[in-house]
């Protein structure tokens, strides 16, 4: 992609604005002062190094978490050039890190390909830390320059001589910008790494964590071929064969890996410059175009569909599907500052033209593979045929006015979205007391009897033949399959209220299972949560001085117990630590809740309902892809994957968690 010819200097760093409103506004440069946020910071730096190897010149990337809280990315590329800058006069490299806008992703010469929309990375960063130190090793110097808060306190000199080619950058983040936490964590770090390994073909991106020791390096010689092997791991593929082709159309480069495998749900990873775009855009539009087009072709050619048979459709073609798609260009339009989607209009003609060309020629060099598709989106296509009905008639019309709604359902009376809760409640008896003690106004009661149906291994048509599933999809009025629309949401919270025992957490296990594969969106935009009943009641008094102190684990309980004990000790009584703790403690009795059926309304308002004292975990999908892996490992019909992830984690399980 480089035209290695071309000098990388001061020249080709174009200055646009200055860099006073990143301290004032850190939110608009980097999303948020959260986690999120923090861990941007790296991405910002790291990127940078990602381009040198994208431009062919980097083969190496280190990122160190280090023990005194900072990090540091160094690379092997060429280094940042360290001459005198013509407009800003500073050098270049105190240019790039001081002034926002400023970097090698404007001009003709530094970047053909980048990952960065603006070009902002390095200063942002910059700005947003108490302290950054960076150095170019460049021409056999060292050159070093520090920075506190984005200003420069120690000017770029030469302490040193290197064989050493490259930039290292450390920088530590501002507390008083990131209030909520300051703290890296490795994972993230190790997770960005792998992904960045996979996008870009050998390059090799190490990351240490200098806390703990834990180390991990990342190198596939395969690119997005090994990634698609990944995202299909655990899985039954329809062959061990990857479609795959990387191909050069004008100054763009396409990149395609596709493999199909035996579920029901669809995989697509789709990037442009190494970002991902999660909800697609040009490149993905081209994509699944030709791969209708090239398969239903096929399909006429080869007689495998009927005459008066209609074409597949695109829903029928994506069930098994994985592929990750991978485009470069000089000047990528991602539709805002979180690049969630590409919009260039041109990508959407190279993608079409080198997937119809070049998975023509794989379907018709590997007959079996080409059939196996065939089959699988057929039986996709009855399925969907026999679904519409089911679901016709569980779509639900005129949500708010309560038409056609499930007849176990206790609505709420509120027509505010906003404020409306559903409670999926395990089993008559804590239904009835869920109803009984729930604000009518605005908590809606869905009782579910017994286990609903898995749906990691069921189509659309048989799910809609499971009457619990269907009473679930008439409530929340969003639809499902093709007609899924989240605007019909009829609640802006909703929560899985399961007893805190094995089958409790099955139950939760298997809806979740339901809204990740059939409506993730759901999730994605924070509706779900799972309610924390307490296990523990410690009583205190009897008739009306009767008090119930509740706990949510042992820890709690341990917890509780120590302080009243410690606290007895200060009064100077004695206490025997041994024997009927919770007694001695003050307590008369003490109750453990095995079932929310064993809570009278009172007990499961005040508990587990009520909005001043409840606790609610809010369910996330901060990794898709790890998310995905452990379904399939958890739900799926593969016993011995089932079995080994349990086997693995069964040392971590405590003897006293385990019901029997």
């Amino acid at each position: 992609m480089a035209d290695k010819a071309n000098s990388y200097d001061s020249s080709q760093i174009q200055v646009l604005e200055g860099l006073e409103p990143v301290r004032k506004r850190p939110g608009m440069y980097i999303g948020s002062t959260g986690y999120d946020g923090l861990h941007h910071l790296i991405k910002e730096i790291a990127d940078n190094s990602i381009d040198e190897a994208i431009a062919g010149y980097a083969t190496k990337i280190v990122i160190t978490i280090l023990a005194d809280g900072g990090v540091k990315v160094e690379d092997n590329g060429r280094g940042i050039p360290v001459d005198l800058h013509p407009k800003t006069h500073l050098s270049t490299l105190e240019t790039v890190l001081t002034v926002l806008h400023a970097g090698g992703k404007f001009g003709d010469g530094g970047y053909k390909v980048s990952s960065g929309l603006h070009g902002v990375g390095s200063s942002v960063v910059n700005a947003l830390s108490t302290h950054m130190t960076a150095e170019v090793f460049r021409d056999g110097k060292i050159n070093h320059i520090e920075f506190d808060l984005g200003k420069t306190v120690k000017p770029l000199e030469v302490v040193g001589k290197t064989d050493k080619q490259g930039t290292s950058i450390i920088f530590y983040p501002d507390p008083t910008i990131f209030k909520e936490t300051t703290t890296f964590d490795y994972k993230w770090v190790a997770s960005y790494a792998r992904h960045q390994a996979y996008l870009t073909k050998g390059i090799l991106i190490s990351v240490n964590d200098e806390r703990t020791g834990e180390k991990e390096s990342f190198y596939f010689e395969g690119g997005i071929k090994s990634y698609v092997k990944r995202l299909n791991n655990g899985k039954e593929v329809l062959s061990d064969d990857i479609f795959y082709v990387e191909k050069q159309i004008e100054d763009s480069e396409v990149e395609i890996a596709v493999q199909y495998n035996d579920t029901f749900a669809e995989t697509m990873k789709p990037f442009a410059n190494n970002v991902l775009t999660p909800d697609g855009g040009m490149h993905v539009v081209g994509f699944r175009t030709a791969l209708n087009r090239t398969i239903n072709d096929y399909a006429r050619k080869n007689g495998l569909l009927k005459e008066k048979e209609d074409n597949l459709t695109g829903d029928d073609i994506k069930e098994g599907l994985t592929a990750v798609i991978l485009v470069k260009l000089p000047d990528p339009q991602f539709e805002g500052q979180t690049k969630n989607k590409l919009g260039n209009p041109e990508v959407r003609g190279y993608v079409d033209k080198v997937m119809s060309e070049y998975f023509g020629y794989y379907l018709e060099e590997n007959p079996q593979i080409a059939k196996k598709i065939v089959s699988k989106a057929t039986l996709a296509a009855r399925a969907r045929k026999a679904a519409r009905a089911a679901r016709d008639n569980v779509i639900r019309k005129g949500a708010f006015e309560g038409l056609n709604l499930p007849s176990k359902l206790a609505d709420c009376s509120s027509k505010s979205r906003e404020e409306c809760e559903l409670f999926i409640v395990e089993g008559n008896s804590a239904a009835g007391s869920a109803k009984e003690g729930r604000n009518p106004q605005i908590q809606a009661i869905l009782p579910l009897r017994g286990k609903v149906l898995n749906t990691e291994r069921a189509r659309l048509d048989k799910m809609l033949a499971n009457q619990e599933l269907v009473s679930l999809i008439k409530g929340l009025g969003v639809g499902i399959g093709e007609q899924f629309n989240l605007d019909g949401l009829r609640y802006d919270k909703i929560v899985f209220m399961t007893d805190a025992d094995v089958d409790g957490l099955h139950i939760a296990t298997l809806l979740m299972t339901f809204f990740f594969r059939y409506m993730p969106q759901v999730i994605e935009t924070g509706h779900v949560y799972l309610a924390k009943p307490p296990l523990f009641g410690l009583i205190k008094g009897t008739g009306n001085t009767r008090k119930i102190d509740y706990l949510y684990d042992e820890v709690a309980l341990e917890k509780k117990l120590t302080e009243k004990i410690e606290e007895r000790k200060k009064f100077g009584v004695k206490v025997d630590e041994t024997q009927e703790r919770f007694k001695q403690a003050g307590y008369t009795a003490q109750q453990r809740f095995k079932g929310l059926g064993e809570m009278d309304a009172k007990q499961l308002w005040e508990t587990t309902m009520d909005p001043a004292n409840r606790v609610l975990v809010q369910v996330h999908i901060d990794d898709a892809e790890k998310a995905d892996a452990v379904f399939t490992k958890l739900m799926g019909d593969q016993v011995d994957l089932r079995k080994n992830f349990i086997q693995a984690g069964a040392a971590s399980v405590k003897l006293d968690d385990l019901d029997f």
